[in-house]
């Protein structure tokens, strides 16, 4: 027989070619060295993970219930893992049925299951902008128009976002409401209650990410839109940050009809989120108090927030801006107009030091003048020691401002 190597010529999809890579994904690759101080993960502290906790109740279901949690189960998730779901909404006066719930592998893939669900190739969404890079990756799969919609202090420009759906009668918007990725902020109270009576009063859909809502470490908690419009609000939520993001376990809450065409798009991507993975959740949470769990986190995160807030005070020009978050694992700072995050990014890199530069956060630009920087994963020595190589960075750059 002969060797033959002669290349395949592969014809890929349109739609793939158009997906962007994940430009964090291959930041992390670059700052994967010991030496370099990053702050470009947006990755939970793995300090806090419960080894052993986890490590017991994994015993436990293996001795208990192995050949249930070793089957094929349904794809709409453990009904025991739905109702500990539908208990973390009750504080807000929420009666959710278990049906209206769920279990995705991941919020990232209930991403993928609403735009395979809902968007067909030129369907206009609405994001807020800055917005979260895994969302524009999955929804771009399905060739969107995206519109931006500024993102103020305390929540998306309403008005802009009024105007773009009566303009534009977008399939949805995307927003992250608590603590957004990247930029860190919350909206208020009263943005929230404009953002359910407008969707309501214009028969608009919004897609409510809520990754961060459990690890608010100050400030007083606030309802979920979807508290407030749940006949026009998808909520998404997981259990990444606040036990461990291995477990890829993530849940939405929608009305049934949504849920039932979201649980057939899933029976055609992976049948069912990992069973075993559920009854150790389950497990885990029967025999550990969550927010006693919860508590360590929040006390670690807010000593990192304020670190590295303190650190951007001292070190950084006053002509630069931060966001100072009440939760969750971001900080947003923004530089002067003329000034390039991916300059900096670069000279950064040379003091061992990375961040994550603004331009995956928005649509179709090249350049920005802004940075994510995630706190949860460094000590506030190693915090201090980093803003210090990021300032000379800058200083490298731009000598006038220093």
């Amino acid at each position: 027989m002969g060797n033959y190597t002669k290349p395949i010529d592969l014809k890929y999809s349109d739609r793939i070619q158009q997906v962007p890579r994940s430009f964090i994904r291959d930041i992390l690759k670059v700052a994967s060295s010991p030496e370099i101080i990053s702050f470009a993960g947006g990755l939970p502290n793995r300090k806090y993970f419960p080894v052993k906790e986890l490590s017991e109740s994994t015993a436990r279901v293996m001795k208990n219930q192995a050949s249930t949690a070793l089957q094929y189960s349904l794809t709409s998730g453990l009904p025991k893992l739905r109702e500990i779901i539908a208990t973390f909404y009750t504080n807000q006066g929420l009666n959710i049925p278990i049906e209206n719930i769920l279990i995705t592998t991941g919020s990232q893939q209930a991403l993928d299951l609403i735009g395979k669900t809902f968007i067909n190739e030129g369907d206009t969404v609405l994001l807020e902008e800055p917005s979260y890079l895994g969302a524009i990756q999955a929804f771009s799969m399905y060739r969107p128009k995206f519109k931006a919609i500024e993102l103020q202090a305390d929540g998306i420009n309403i008005e802009k976002w009024e105007e773009a759906i009566k303009h534009d009668q977008p399939k949805f918007t995307y927003m992250i409401p608590n603590f957004q990725n990247p930029t860190g902020i919350s909206y208020s109270l009263q943005k929230r209650k404009e953002v359910a009576k407008r969707a309501i009063e214009n028969n608009s859909l919004l897609i409510e990410d809520d990754p961060y809502g459990k690890i608010r470490f100050s400030g007083e908690h606030l309802p979920n839109i979807f508290s407030l419009a749940p006949n026009n609000t998808i909520l998404l939520g997981s259990f990444s940050k606040i036990i461990v993001p291995g477990f890829r376990l993530g849940w939405v809450i929608a009305d049934k009809k949504i849920i039932n065409k979201l649980e057939v798009a899933k029976q055609a991507a992976d049948l069912h989120t990992d069973v075993f993975v559920q009854h150790i959740v389950i497990d885990f949470l029967k025999h550990n108090d969550l927010n006693t769990h919860l508590n360590k986190i929040l006390k670690a995160y807010k000593t990192q927030a304020d670190s590295i807030c303190d650190a951007m005070a001292e070190y950084l020009p006053e002509n630069f801006t931060f966001t100072k978050p009440q939760g969750g694992m971001f900080t947003w700072v923004t530089m002067p107009n003329n000034y390039s995050s991916l300059k900096v990014f670069n000279e950064a890199q040379k003091r061992n030091m990375a961040f994550v530069p603004g331009v995956p956060f928005y649509i179709d630009r090249k350049d920005a003048s802004t940075m994510r920087l995630n706190f949860s994963c460094s000590e506030p020595n190693i915090i201090n020691e980093g803003i210090k190589r990021l300032a000379k960075a800058i200083e490298q750059l731009y000598p006038s401002k220093f």
